[in-house]
């Protein structure tokens, strides 16, 4: 249970609740603690005292749990009117994570508070991504670390490589056609924004892109229509960012082997990408890195199968 007896209010953004329960250094440890923010609405859905058993609240469906942490669908209703939530949640952090938000708690220790931040920051910059509802993390006595994130769900839309072979099916062969360089071109322009900001995502793969269900029956305008999910691993990188660069790049080039996605799909995305500095004499190789990354990627991917 979350102790709330010493719970406090902080200074909050415009729209959040911000709550911490900390204490010092010695309750930390013998008692724990937790901090998070909430939507101002979010209570008139979750319910007064929802903070105390977010971590073992029954889910409505699409549940995964594995290596400690848990996603999942929650539906709750106020007044007819439903919200529908993706809840992540991390029960079992490493120690290390403990003993930093132990001794320094105001920081942002765990993933969820971490991807809280990295989807506010892409928001900021005009990225499409899921609004946030609430996130917080919390210690157990003697720096067990656990944390949560709750985001609204992306409703009535999939993820790119369940929704281009749909498209394929749907859509004949040369509106098919322009309907994937339009996509390629957007996600392109999303990448390289990401990017020239010194900004890595680190789980680019297709299946954190997702786009309206609808969109697969016509022809859209794609730019603002495509959104993007899983930010915690996002980090701005100076020294490293070459390399960053590489993994981002070879982590997509792996995940594009869906049906619909053809070699020439995956060489107008190079030529969208590096404009304007496709002839840039680093160019291929860039290419030759991206490519031997992606290989190795499907190599392990080979094993653990």
């Amino acid at each position: 249970m979350i102790d709330l007896t010493e719970q406090s209010v902080l200074p909050a953004q415009t729209g959040w609740r911000h709550h911490s329960s900390l204490g010092s250094l010695w309750q930390r440890l013998t008692r724990g603690g937790w901090r998070w923010r909430e939507r101002s609405d979010w209570t008139g859905y979750a319910g007064v005292g929802w903070a105390e058993h977010i971590m073992t609240t029954p889910l409505t469906d699409d549940i995964h749990v594995k290596q400690g942490r848990s996603t999942g669908r929650w539906a709750l209703e106020k007044s007819g009117r439903v919200l529908s939530v993706y809840v992540k949640r991390h029960h079992r952090l490493p120690w290390w994570r403990g003993a930093l938000s132990l001794l320094w708690p105001w920081r942002d220790w765990s993933p969820a508070l971490h991807e809280c931040r990295g989807l506010e920051w892409a928001a900021a910059q005009g990225f499409a991504v899921p609004r946030v509802v609430a996130a917080g993390e919390g210690l157990r006595p003697w720096g067990r670390l656990q944390s949560f994130l709750i985001v609204e769900e992306l409703v009535g839309m999939l993820p790119l490589h369940l929704a281009i072979p749909q498209a394929k099916e749907r859509l004949d062969a040369a509106l098919f056609t322009r309907w994937k360089s339009g996509l390629v071109k957007e996600i392109a322009r999303l990448t390289r924004a990401l990017h020239g900001r010194r900004q890595f995502h680190k789980d680019l793969y297709l299946c954190h892109f997702y786009i309206a269900r609808a969109d697969t029956w016509s022809l859209p305008r794609w730019q603002g229509r495509v959104h993007w999910i899983d930010w915690q691993r996002l980090g701005r990188h100076f020294f490293t960012a070459p390399y960053r660069r590489i993994k981002d790049l070879a982590q997509l080039l792996f995940s594009s082997a869906v049906e619909g996605v053809g070699a020439r799909d995956r060489l107008r995305f190079w030529r969208y990408y590096l404009h304007p500095e496709g002839k840039k004499t680093h160019a291929p190789f860039l290419e030759w890195c991206v490519r031997g990354k992606a290989q190795r990627y499907r190599r392990h991917n080979e094993k653990r199968k």
